[in-house]
This record gives structure tokens, C-alpha cells and sequence, in this order.
């Protein structure tokens, strides 16, 4: 549905973005992340055909942005960071402004205008003048006025900054419910929002893409390996020796006792291997049964800041990696330390 092919956008001496290629498919919610000054808001008015590039090409659903202006800003639904709003009119009067203003002639406007209040919470507030609505309720206007004449692709630029926590749910999951007919690409600063809306993520510095992937598979490229927190009901010994038999399984120790009858485990797979069938068959054979497992992968946070760095290091050859989290710092980042008498047995099952 979206083709970057190598777009570069130069002011003067200065390399805005410089020679990016992605590609988005149907259907897809992508989160385009990067630093103040990385290139997003220059590559999505690019997208958009609010700049021209230097060089390259963009194209929504096969139709160059520059070559046919008007017939790939009809695929095209665009919210900015400050919706375009008219506080004065109705909401009523201003999506009908907009219904005229994007010439949609192939569907009743009546209809179409209803069914978007319908989509994205709007109906109560029909009437009421844009001035007197909330923030969130503002956002939702602005999101309305992207999705009139039903555009296949929806840019959503920092569509929640600013709302408070209750309204950042609410609007999340509008976009949650947009995304299963449309293309999406979501840019923010907000990095748990990506993990809650994306199922993609493009991370782009100093113009360049410098990452390209789901968000769950961004921390194992970085780590090399996938790390579990496990609560297990049985005995520690015993569990202990079952999860280090598991084939993938690269380290197994408990962290912490965490109630009568059962302990936390780190468990560290092996780089590519998926431990997860595995482990809950080779438990609940023994009679063990999984009370709590959860993921102890890199923050998308960390993830960001680490890709920001390998970049800056690619650069500056001379500056140092930084330090890969052993087992042992993983024990201590979990919030537990390894149950008493536990080391040497651990050493000698190792051994």
C-alpha cells in the first residue's frame, strides 16, 4: 500500500532524510519512531504531499505522490500533531465542511459523516460546538476528518499527546478498531504506545532507517536471546533440573520464593529458539503447573536508546558497546536474588 523508494530530502548542506526505503503492506499498524530531528515528520509530509523530496519516490497504493498528486491523496486520511480544527463550527458543520472540501461524490454524506461519529465515539456530541469539547473529544474530531471519504491509509501524527491517561486509552483503542480495514502509520514519542497499537515498528536517526521489525523481535535482534520469568508450584530442585533439561534452554535458576509452594525462575532460551511449549509440556508432565510467565526482554525503551547508540557507534567507531546484561545482572534486574543454598547446586548442575 506505501512505497518509500530511496527519498532524500536536502535543505542546503543538510541531509533531512537520506536515501529511506520501507515498504508498508495492506492492512498494517506501524509505529514510526525516532528521535527530535530523526526525519519522521519530514517523511510523512513527504507521504502526504505537503513537501517535495530532493530525490526518490513515494507511492500509495502504486500511485506516485508527486505524479498524480490528487489521486493518491484520496488513499490518503491525515491527522497532524494540532488537528486542523474550525472551534467555532459544530461538529456537525465542520464534517460536512470537510465532506465538501474533499469532493466526495461516490457516497451519501449523511451516511458516510453518521457511520464515522459511529467509528470513533463522536455520535453525543453531533451538535455541539467544537470550542466547548475536551481534548480527547477534539482528537476524536480531528481523527473523524481524516477518515472522511474512507481513505485505505490513515498518518497519524502524535495522535495522543497532550490527553490524559483515560483519554489515551480511549483514543488507542479507536485506532485499534481503525486498523483492522486500514494501513496505519502511527508516529509518536510515546513508546508503550507502540507496544499497545503496532504490530511493526520503524525506527529511523539522523534520516536513516536503522531498524525495521515487530516490537517483540527488537529486543532478541539486540539481546541475542530471549529471557522468561516463570512461577512454578513445585519443588525448586526439581523444577530447576526439568527447565535446564529443555532443549533451547540456555540458563535456569530461581530469583525469588514467591509464595508457599512455588518459586520464580529466570529462564534464558537460546538465541532463535521459542522455549515456550516446551517448557509448559515438560512442566505439566511433571505435574508442575505454570502459575505466572512473562517476558524479561528489553522495554521498547531500551530497545530505542540502544539502536540510537549503535548508530552514534557506527559513526564513532571508537566508543566503547555497551555492556550485554549476563544471567547474573538479569537475577538482580527481576527483583530477587537466588534462594539460599541454591549456588552450588546450581554450579554443579551446570558442571
Amino acid at each position: 500500500m506505501i512505497e518509500v523508494s530511496n527519498l532524500t530530502k536536502t535543505y542546503g548542506k543538510k541531509r533531512g532524510i537520506d536515501r529511506l526505503s520501507f515498504t508498508i503492506g495492506d492492512g498494517e499498524i506501524v509505529g514510526f519512531l525516532g528521535p527530535n530531528g530523526a526525519g519522521k515528520s519530514t517523511t510523512m509530509n513527504i507521504i502526504t504531499g505537503y513537501l517535495s523530496a530532493s530525490s526518490g519516490a513515494a507511492r500509495i497504493g502504486g500511485i506516485d505522490v508527486l505524479e498524480d498528486p490528487i489521486a493518491a491523496k484520496k488513499q490518503i486520511g491525515y491527522l497532524p500533531e494540532q488537528p486542523p480544527l474550525y472551534l467555532d463550527m459544530t461538529v456537525e458543520e465542520y464534517l460536512d465542511f470537510i465532506f465538501d472540501l474533499k469532493a466526495v461524490r461516490e457516497l451519501k454524506r449523511r451516511d458516510h459523516v453518521m457511520e464515522i461519529c459511529e467509528l470513533v465515539g463522536l455520535k453525543d456530541q453531533y451538535k455541539r460546538v467544537i470550542r466547548n469539547l475536551s481534548k480527547g473529544y477534539k482528537q476524536r474530531v480531528g481523527m473523524a476528518q481524516a477518515l472522511i471519504g474512507n481513505p485505505e491509509v490513515l498518518i497519524l501524527d502524535e495522535p495522543t499527546v497532550g490527553l490524559d491517561p483515560k483519554q489515551i486509552i480511549e483514543i488507542r483503542n479507536v485506532i485499534k478498531n481503525l486498523g483492522k480495514n486500514r494501513t496505519i502509520i502511527l508516529s509518536t514519542h510515546i513508546l508503550q504506545e507502540v507496544s499497545a497499537i503496532c504490530e511493526r515498528v520503524l525506527v529511523i536517526n539522523n534520516g536513516q532507517i536503522v531498524a525495521d521489525d515487530k516490537p517483540e523481535n527488537l529486543s532478541a535482534r539486540i539481546t541475542g536471546e530471549r529471557k522468561l520469568s516463570v512461577r512454578v508450584a513445585g519443588p525448586q530442585d526439581m523444577v530447576r533440573k526439568i527447565l535446564r533439561s529443555i532443549d533451547g534452554v540456555q540458563f535456569a535458576d530461581v530469583t525469588v520464593q514467591a509464595e508457599k509452594g512455588s518459586y520464580d525462575f529466570l529462564v534464558e532460551a537460546k538465541p532463535n529458539v521459542d522455549i515456550r511449549k516446551p517448557m509448559f509440556i515438560a512442566l505439566a508432565k511433571a505435574g508442575y503447573p505454570i502459575l505466572q510467565l512473562k517476558s524479561m526482554d528489553l522495554s521498547l525503551e531500551d530497545i530505542f536508546l540502544s539502536l540510537v547508540e549503535e548508530k552514534k557507534r557506527q559513526r564513532n567507531p571508537q566508543n566503547k558497546a555497551p555492556r550485554k546484561l549476563s544471567a547474573d545482572t538479569a537475577l538482580n534486574v527481576s527483583g530477587g536474588e537466588p534462594a539460599s543454598g541454591d549456588d552450588e547446586q546450581g554450579k554443579e548442575a551446570d558442571d
